[in-house]
């Protein structure tokens, strides 16, 4: 297939995955070498586009992600914690690219990914997309610029079905916020607030989350102080974004000396 690079998708079958396998589908850069699924989903064995109600796509579904993993030259994970560094034990044995879109990473998950990526590039980020990851520059910069007499609270949305808050887009933020102002973001977090909590804590860094219907993804970074307001905001209302950035990034990264690197090395802005 030329210079087309060889993909693997984690988890076939979840909004994610199929809409990954559509853009590796039609993009004349790569192709799809694999995808899994969770053991025990009715999809194992079966070809993936009859699975998709489809044509035969010549492509099998695994449960075994290893079966996939030596065929690629990159994989795109969007799973869970637990499965993504299983996935980066064998993407660092087989020296590909692993791009990782997956959230709710504690700190020792991502020690485990930086163990690997030395081996491996991987390419990991709260959030994949190329305006999320421009308004995380912003919000550096704008805390940067501002101090403590401004109140930084970070609000998000996303549908119901997703099961962890804040966002891994929402802590991204976080944490380029706490860089501008040359902090720990552990150490101003303000996660949940419930009766009598008492004033803000001067430098705190607010959080709140909002679940509900279908919404894509909405991140509003507020700074807020004395008689006036400054909000970055990013609305997301097409998932194929998300997509469209794991494909970039597993291209960029192709040729790479192993690392841990952020989207903000793929879009030049690291």
């Amino acid at each position: 297939m030329g210079d087309s690079i060889g993909i693997a998708v984690m988890g076939a079958s979840g909004r994610m995955g199929r809409m990954l396998i559509d853009t590796i589908t039609a993009s004349d850069k790569a192709h799809l070498v694999g995808v899994t699924e969770r053991p025990g989903h009715d999809w194992i064995g079966r070809d993936l586009g009859v699975a998709l109600g489809g044509a035969a796509s010549g492509v099998m579904v695994h449960d075994d992600p290893l079966e996939v993993i030596v065929k690629a030259q990159a994989v795109i994970d969007f799973t869970t914690p637990s499965a993504t560094l299983a996935h980066a034990q064998l993407t660092a044995q087989a020296r590909c690219v692993h791009v990782i879109g997956t959230t709710g990473l504690s700190d020792s998950d991502i020690a485990a990914l930086d163990a690997a990526a030395r081996h491996a590039v991987i390419v990991r980020a709260g959030n994949m997309s190329l305006g999320v990851n421009l308004l995380t520059r912003l919000a550096q910069e704008v805390a940067h610029a501002l101090d403590t007499d401004f109140d930084v609270e970070i609000v998000e949305a996303h549908h119901k079905h997703k099961v962890d808050a804040p966002s891994g887009t929402a802590l991204m933020l976080g944490e380029a916020v706490a860089r501008g102002r040359g902090v720990d973001l552990a150490d101003v977090s303000d996660r949940g607030r419930d009766g009598i909590t008492g004033e803000r804590r001067p430098g705190d860094i607010g959080f709140a989350a909002i679940r509900g219907g279908d919404i894509v993804g909405e991140h509003d970074v507020i700074f807020a102080g004395a008689g006036e307001r400054i909000i970055l905001r990013h609305v997301a209302t097409d998932r194929g974004i998300f997509a469209r950035g794991a494909l970039k990034a597993a291209l960029w990264g192709h040729g790479k000396a192993p690392g841990h690197y952020s989207m903000m090395s793929v879009l030049g802005l690291a």
